[in-house]
């Protein structure tokens, strides 16, 4: 029997928790598996779980690893692995076998033995055999107690894809252009994903006896709720859960934002009418019937389900010149504020003019990408702006980059006639690493040395065409980037420190910060966790109550009209000069995750610009050639 639900779960097929943040449920989460091991072995019974990769379960297996520090035993766990690369030895690098004996196994006391992940090796003409075993072997132990599961953007459960059936059992699969283009970071380019992958079948995941699927991050939201809110269809196999008895969800704040009781929380049960709120509903309902929001009547709140709105805030007419105003509002020319001016109603003060502005970006591209124009906006205006990059970005780049750059400084030493020197010596040396490197294996540091100043030439080019002058930037190749790789990152209090004594010596009027609403493990989300952290720590500080922080977006992902505090309109030649900064940044034009999803990077970043000025424009606003958008952060 499924859980029973309240009034604002009623389009939800499959219980869902939300959470603030991945930590707090993958500790509920911990301490549920605890509870099920200590039981078992209470019983003198194994415990039998069922265990996925990626970035999403690595914050559950550092809590079970605390845990087993504290006394809790796995010598009678017996694990099974939903999946692994076809054609990778358990070694490399990115094999899920190799995951999680780093994440996991190597750090409790589990007999090898006890744990199963596919053998990406099995001779092809032997691999449904070898999956008929794998399933088997499941089924001799007495099933799954519990199976654990993430889900990819194309709503993907272990490598299950759009077209697996509920009955699917353990199988070799060809993986989607979507997941491989997911994971060509981890690869170092697209071009080295594996294209199959061994993975339990949909079939396989149902018999578990209790299933928990995780999902962090604001990118797994509308796949979140299809899964859980529309009928099962075989092109989303994570919709086929909904037919398990003894299933639920695990979602944080952001990656629930597409739920209906989150996005339209007026549809299932009475709401909160606070002004953000009101300007979300009025904005959603202009958009569902078409209309302007000065033309709403009392009619379409009443049949689009607003009736307690309007009975408490109507009517319409007075409803409509409040949203439409507060809307109106947030647009601004001068993201800095304007001297001399009446700021009453402008999002930034006035004074003091010029401000000391502080942009940071998690990996360089991020600012161009969110706040291209109004970076140029503020250097035209006169603001002291400060770009802090808090990553060298050296993981994004393809070993051809790196060879192209050894050839270009051992070209200009030979045109120089100086050919026996340290940067040659340096260039020989990468060269020679790069063309001993096995496919797959993890850079020298000299290589990475090689990939982050790449990315600072990108950067500062890109900079440059933003009329930033290359003094006002800051490379600050915090720690946590620079001895990590994907999904391995483990910020510490060094990282803050770096961010710290930055912004003691800005001392900002205003800072500029993307990733909260990112997936936990990324560079995005840490690095929003980082500055955060020492911006907290800022606030005795006297330079912080005059401080007003902003938060944007990257490309892919714009903010809804509603969410906006500030939205500054772009002419035509800001919108073509920005997409020439993105231009600079050469190397992510193949790389960045985005890519790929209809265009170019600074295709994306250019539409995206254009559709949120098209938003506005449908509200009945001014017509703008583009936009982009912050929301104040408290």
């Amino acid at each position: 029997m499924q859980n029973s639900i309240s009034e604002k779960e009623q389009f939800e097929k499959i219980p869902t928790i939300l959470y603030p943040d991945a930590d707090a449920a993958c500790t509920i989460l911990a301490t549920e598996i605890r509870e099920l091991i200590e039981a078992r072995d209470a019983e003198g019974k194994k415990s039998i779980l069922g265990l996925a990769t990626g970035s999403t379960p690595t914050r559950l297996y550092r809590e079970l690893i605390r845990l087993h520090r504290e006394g809790l035993s796995f010598a009678n766990v017996i694990t099974f692995n939903l999946d692994e690369y076809y054609g990778l030895e358990p070694d490399h690098p990115e094999s899920y076998s190799r995951f999680m004996r780093e994440q996991l196994f190597d750090h409790i006391n589990i007999p090898k033995a006890n744990t199963h992940v596919p053998d990406g090796l099995v001779g092809r003409h032997e691999v449904f055999e070898y999956c008929q075993k794998y399933e088997q072997k499941i089924e001799d132990v007495g099933g799954l107690d519990l199976q654990i599961l993430g889900i990819g953007r194309t709503g993907h459960i272990g490598f299950n894809e759009p077209g697996s059936s509920r009955d699917s059992l353990t199988r070799l699969v060809n993986l989607d252009a979507l997941t491989r283009r997911d994971a060509a970071r981890d690869f170092l380019g697209v071009e080295n994903v594996p294209r199959y992958a061994i993975t339990m079948g949909v079939g396989t995941i149902l018999k578990a006896r209790k299933v928990v699927l995780m999902a962090w991050g604001e990118g797994k939201a509308e796949v979140v709720a299809s899964a859980i809110q529309e009928p099962p269809v075989d092109s989303l196999p994570a919709s086929f859960l909904q037919g398990h008895p003894n299933v639920r969800f695990l979602v944080d704040n952001s990656a629930s934002n597409a739920l209906t009781r989150v996005r339209h929380p007026w549809l299932v049960g009475s709401v909160n009418w606070n002004p953000r709120n009101i300007r979300k509903a009025v904005t959603w309902l202009s958009g569902k019937v078409g209309k302007p929001i000065l033309k709403l009547v009392d009619e379409d709140y009443s049949e689009q389900g607003l009736a307690e709105l309007l009975t408490e805030h109507g009517p319409a007419y007075e409803l409509n010149i409040l949203v439409f105003n507060d809307t109106q509002h947030t647009l601004t020319g001068w993201p800095g504020g304007k001297p001399h001016s009446d700021d009453t109603h402008r999002p930034e003060r006035a004074n003091p003019h010029p401000k000391r502005a502080l942009i940071f970006s998690p990996e360089p591209q991020d600012d161009l990408l969110g706040l291209g124009g109004t970076l140029h906006r503020l250097i035209d205006q006169g603001h002291e702006v400060t770009v802090a990059y808090l990553t060298s970005g050296n993981l994004a780049v393809p070993d051809a980059d790196a060879i192209k750059a050894t050839e270009l400084i051992l070209d200009a030493a030979e045109v120089a006639g100086d050919t026996e020197t340290g940067e040659t010596r340096f260039a020989h040396k990468v060269q020679d690493q790069l063309r001993n490197k096995e496919q797959f294996s993890l850079d020298t540091p000299e290589i990475r040395r090689l990939k982050g100043m790449i990315r600072r030439g990108e950067a500062r080019a890109a900079c440059l065409q933003c009329g930033l002058p290359i003094e006002r930037i800051r490379f600050l190749d915090l720690p946590f980037y620079e001895k990590g790789r994907y999904r391995q990152f483990m910020p510490t209090d060094d990282d803050e420190s770096v961010v710290a004594t930055l912004l003691n010596v800005i001392q900002p009027h205003q800072v500029y910060l993307t990733g909260n609403l990112a997936d936990p493990s990324s560079v995005q989300a840490l690095g929003f966790k980082i500055v955060e952290s020492a911006l907290n720590k800022a606030k005795a500080s006297p330079w912080f109550s005059d401080c007003f922080l902003w938060l944007y977006r990257s490309a892919d992902r714009e903010w809804n009209i509603h969410e906006l505090d500030m939205s500054v309109p772009l002419s035509p030649d800001e919108l073509a000069n920005k997409v020439k900064g993105i231009y600079q940044h050469q190397t992510q034009r193949n790389q960045t995750p985005m890519a790929g999803q209809g265009g170019e990077v600074w295709k994306l970043a250019e539409a995206a610009d254009r559709e949120i000025a098209c938003k506005f424009d449908a509200l009945g606003l001014a017509e703008y050639e583009a936009i982009e958008g912050f929301q104040r952060h408290q």
